[in-house]
């Protein structure tokens, strides 16, 4: 028989309403901390899930390192599937892939999944605008390859016969040590601003490419009452068990950053459309074999409705919405982690 086990962060939501559930469900998890878990992994057969590791640094920079760091601990833990008789939620492998952006779009792109499409690489802001020149698009998304909650993320709009721009972003310069003025920080706010000012705004691209980006088409977002919005579904095992929208005024929805939330069912989609949808989501999980749960980020494009696929978090079954409500989420994790451990018949 299994033991059940979450490798995670001591008092988290997500720590918390998994353990939650799982007392609902009658199973007992083990629970190891990041700071220590090699000091305590148990032997014998296991069922593990992995929950990300928190970072409190805002330091921009430094984000590449954290996650390199983080890799090398899953690399780790896949290690483990012969040596301890590991089996795992989401497999260290697909979790690392669905680290890397550009990787993950690119084995969507591989199996015919619509995704939000990128325009090719940029090292400063000169070649990004020569690019969008090429191309005849004017308004883009800059995203760090690492990286999560709109850390970095950017979004670019330029009028090319006017010389106009303005850059949606919660990154920002920051002084430097002791507050000095050189060298400036790059640093994630976590509050969002609007730069119009051309010089600033081509300073804080160079930078952001900096951190190494993938550049998407920006696409105009289907609308609810004023506000446009995209969606965030969570889909476990072949099935939608959560799908919010997340509504914003502005081209960056991340909730975090005073948008706004609302069921999915409460936009009036035709069924067709929130079908296509659920398929498109089903089928991208079926490019990460080993990956059982997953938080997808879908645009419906403006007028047709059609799905793609923004982006993809192996780790994305946090939500607010979830958990206050009937935690539907981590009750259908403890069932599977249940149902992993259950005992089975030998022959």
């Amino acid at each position: 028989m299994r033991q059940a086990v979450l490798l995670g962060n001591p008092d988290t939501k997500r720590t918390h309403y998994l353990g939650r559930a799982a007392r609902e469900a009658g199973l007992h998890v083990l629970f190891l901390d990041w700071g220590r878990w090699r000091e305590g992994f148990p032997e014998g057969e296991i069922f593990l899930k992995i929950d990300p590791p928190v970072w409190d640094s805002c330091l921009l920079g430094q984000l590449p390192g954290l996650v390199r760091g983080y890799r090398e601990q899953l690399e780790e833990l896949e290690g483990m599937k012969k040596s301890h008789k590991v089996e795992f939620l989401n497999d260290p492998g697909a979790i690392g892939m669905l680290l890397d952006k550009q990787a993950c779009k690119a084995r969507l792109a591989a199996g015919g999944i619509a995704v939000t499409e990128e325009l090719g690489a940029a090292g400063d802001a000169g070649q990004l605008l020569e690019m969008m020149q090429e191309q005849r698009i004017f308004q883009v998304f800059l995203k760090p390859v690492c990286g999560s909650g709109a850390a970095g993320v950017a979004a670019f709009r330029w009028h090319p016969k006017s010389g106009k721009m303005v850059l949606y972003t919660c990154a920002w310069e920051a002084p430097g040590k002791n507050g000095t003025e050189a060298p400036r920080v790059l640093v994630n706010t976590k509050r969002l601003r609007r730069i119009t000012d051309s010089g600033q705004v081509l300073s804080l691209v160079g930078r952001i490419l900096e951190l190494g980006c993938i550049v998407e088409q920006w696409y105009a977002k289907a609308e609810y009452q004023g506000y446009s919005y995209d969606l965030r579904a969570v889909v476990q095992d072949g099935r939608m068990d959560f799908c919010l929208a997340r509504l914003s005024r502005g081209p960056i929805t991340n909730l975090h950053l005073n948008n706004h939330p609302l069921e999915q069912k409460e936009l009036g989609l035709p069924q067709a459309a929130v079908e296509e949808a659920e398929r498109l989501c089903r089928n991208a999980m079926g490019c990460f074999p080993g990956l059982r749960s997953a938080g997808i980020d879908v645009l419906l494009e403006r007028g047709s409705l059609k799905p793609r696929v923004i982006e993809m978090n192996a780790q994305g079954d946090l939500i607010y919405q979830d958990i206050y409500g009937e935690n539907v989420i981590y009750r259908r994790q403890a069932e599977m982690m249940a149902a992993a451990c259950a005992p089975c018949r030998r022959e």
